[in-house]
């Protein structure tokens, strides 16, 4: 898994299709619930004529961080839910996973930063997840 400014991500030899499927076992498994999905190539297709590889965009959310981030702070909502992306660039399957530590530092608000660690490493767990062998 590669950290990275805004993503922790990961690139793996499975089909795009079982890579969404483990992806949302495993953010299951850390306790997220997938609130929002964007299929980005249908979009781009339907509303652009633009054809693109495979792209989809879940929206994450773990209620018990999530509830402890907006107690914190209300503003906080504009950042979620976590996404997490499957697609396929240059023809290897990549996952993504926001980095909340990022994202929610930007409002320096106390008690936001342990959240943001809590995800992110349940974000980094399930990213890696994705990869391993089932």
């Amino acid at each position: 898994m590669h950290p990275q400014k805004v993503a922790f991500s990961i690139v793996t030899d499975l089909s795009y299709e079982e890579a969404v499927r483990r992806c949302r076992v495993a953010l299951a498994e850390e306790g997220f619930g997938v609130l929002t999905e964007i299929d980005v190539q249908a979009t781009f297709k339907k509303k652009l004529d633009v054809d693109r590889p495979p792209y989809i965009i879940l929206g994450a959310c773990h209620p018990p961080s999530a509830y402890k981030a907006l107690t914190a702070a209300p503003e906080v909502g504009v950042l979620l839910p976590c996404n997490v992306t499957v697609s396929v660039e240059e023809g290897q399957t990549v996952v993504r996973a926001m980095n909340p530590g990022v994202a929610l530092g930007v409002l320096q608000a106390e008690g936001l930063a342990e959240v943001a660690e809590d995800v992110g490493e349940a974000l980094r767990r399930a990213v890696q997840a994705v990869a391993s062998t089932v």
